[in-house]
């Protein structure tokens, strides 16, 4: 099992930490596994430094897949996918 550290913004990380938000929808640009431990580590966009927080999260179900355009540029949404992963 792995550990895999990404950056979340602090309105989702609120979500997360709270356990409202059990999910995490990113970018296919890693490689990841059912019983790996997502590091949340909260990062501010607007001072572009992370904060200090962290959170752990448990990967639960991960489910990849590709479409033609969402929130990331189109090339890389169909180069990647993306994936939705449950988190506990």
């Amino acid at each position: 099992m792995a550990t895999i550290k990404k950056k979340i913004w602090p309105e989702y990380f609120d979500a997360v930490a709270s356990g409202k938000k059990k999910f995490e929808l990113r970018l296919n640009d890693l490689e990841v596994h059912e019983g790996d431990t997502l590091l949340l580590e909260e990062w501010d966009p607007k001072t572009k430094v992370y904060t200090g927080r962290t959170v752990e999260k448990k990967v639960g179900y991960v489910f990849k897949f590709k479409m033609s355009a969402l929130f990331w540029p189109e090339e890389e949404v169909k180069a990647k996918g993306l994936q939705i992963m449950s988190i506990e």
